[in-house]
């Protein structure tokens, strides 16, 4: 999360034309404290009885505990880009989240002018 945090102004684009959703099965108090603390420019939302989780194949081995997967969903509700499980500490990572990015946030052309 904190490297969302510290490259979220060129990976997601200030949030323009790019909405980022954490997912993650703590609790709404939790979240919002870890949000408020750490000073995340993005919503956080609470997934505590793991539904979601369980419908994107989030779920570990171990009770409890999620995989770090991540989800880019186009302008047409569609998933445009996927990584199961995302590799956050690799940075060629978030080099392809990027690419990924820029490719579905990029400004739709007008096209009917002259």
């Amino acid at each position: 999360m904190h490297a969302y945090r510290d490259q979220y102004a060129q990976l997601f684009h200030n949030g323009r034309n790019v909405v980022l959703i954490a997912i993650s099965a703590d609790s709404v108090d939790a979240l919002a404290s870890w949000a408020r603390d750490d000073e995340f420019p993005f919503v956080m939302a609470s997934d505590l009885g793991a539904l979601v989780g369980q419908q994107y194949g989030a779920l570990a081995s171990r009770p409890g505990l999620t995989n770090r997967n991540l989800f880019v969903v186009g302008p047409d509700g569609k998933i445009a880009w996927r990584a199961i499980p995302f590799r956050e500490i690799d940075p060629t990572a978030y080099e392809e989240l990027g690419e990924a990015l820029d490719r579905i946030a990029a400004p739709v052309e007008d096209g009917g002018g002259q």
